[in-house]
């Protein structure tokens, strides 16, 4: 070879071999966008139709808000029918759940604000004294929806914080009843004079202008009956309106009856409304007869107030909701409790036969 042929072949540039990088796109990621983005893992991952080019385009999981990344799970796919199989990851702001769609134990949600931000969940606030820890751990938890807290028995607030009126004496075990006619000081357990320091609720309709004749008065001592019509506490009882259907059925009510209050007992952890249960409109898993029966208000304890307002003497419709390990019918803030009404118990049932099915 000559020398010129020689320095042509030196002087020849080298081939250079360029690793390309995919611009991905669909919610796609990886060098050859051959798996979803990190948020983006709710369906399996798919290639494009190699024959029309049509994209199949990762799913955004539903994360709330929460997580920043979820992954692919095929027992969380098949359970919802090939509908959605993406789990969050690492769940934030005091959240938890496949979907980060709940508050952790120890906070509730405030209804305030959206669920999607930071602080929607609150961190319970219950009274270290007067709060009870729940049967199956030595912690205190407040219900995730309204920030209530489990009392002890005699106390009661929304934190646990006070005693029940006719109770005195708040300590860690709680609150001691009343050795008085009337009621007593919180504090010292003193006895005050006379029924004038009490408040009376003055929504109390006269007993005995509306008690049936052909049925004996029913006893209404003092001890059962302060629940029930005086020491409203702080909550305000707002007339109930039936109005859209939908909302009605929306509360997924599992018991609706027709009932008159006979009395009441406050146990001090909880109390117990006797009622003479006159038509069933509606029952799901308990057997509701016709006869004497026991409501369990919860709000009368945990709230500290006796809303909603259950009048002996009178006839009430109430919904609510049914405690089928305890077998209870439970009457809370939720409930719907309305005087009795001809015209009203016959609207319900149209609304229960013609919307709630």
């Amino acid at each position: 070879m000559s020398s010129r042929g020689k320095l042509q072949a030196q002087a020849a540039p080298k081939i250079a071999t360029v690793h390309g990088k995919c611009m991905c796109k669909h919610n796609t990621a990886g060098s050859h966008c051959q798996h979803c983005a990190p948020l983006y893992n709710d369906q399996p991952w798919q290639a494009a139709d190699g024959k029309t080019g049509a994209p199949k385009e990762c799913q955004s999981c539903k994360c709330n808000g929460h997580a920043d990344t979820c992954h692919f799970d095929m027992d969380a796919w098949l359970a919802s029918g090939n509908r959605s199989g993406g789990v969050c990851d690492n769940c934030q702001h005091n959240t938890e759940g496949q979907h980060c769609q709940r508050c952790k134990p120890g906070f509730y949600r405030d209804l305030r604000k959206p669920f999607s931000a930071p602080d929607a969940c609150k961190p319970c606030s219950c009274h270290p004294l007067g709060s009870a820890a729940l049967p199956l751990g030595p912690r205190t938890f407040c219900d995730p929806s309204t920030g209530d807290c489990p009392c002890k028995p005699g106390v009661a607030g929304p934190r646990c914080d006070r005693c029940l009126p006719g109770y005195w004496g708040f300590s860690a075990y709680g609150c001691r009843p009343c050795d008085c006619a009337h009621s007593c000081d919180p504090r010292t357990g003193d006895c005050r004079s006379s029924s004038s320091d009490v408040t009376w609720h003055h929504e109390a309709p006269p007993f005995q202008a509306v008690l049936n004749e052909s049925e004996p008065a029913w006893g209404w001592e003092d001890e059962q009956g302060f629940s029930a019509l005086r020491h409203s506490g702080k909550c305000e009882c707002k007339e109930q309106v039936l109005g859209n259907p939908k909302v009605f059925c929306g509360m997924k009510y599992t018991y609706v009856i027709k009932t008159k209050i006979l009395s009441a007992h406050d146990k001090g952890s909880h109390a117990e409304v006797n009622v003479k249960i006159k038509k069933v409109l509606k029952s799901t898993k308990l057997k509701i007869l016709r006869g004497k029966r026991t409501l369990y208000p919860e709000s009368w304890t945990n709230r500290g107030c006796t809303c909603p307002i259950l009048n002996p003497g009178l006839e009430y419709l109430v919904a609510g909701h049914e405690d089928v390990r305890m077998g209870r019918l439970i009457v809370n803030m939720k409930s719907f409790v309305h005087q009795w009404k001809s015209a009203l118990g016959r609207k319900v049932l149209e609304i229960l036969k013609r919307d709630c099915n």
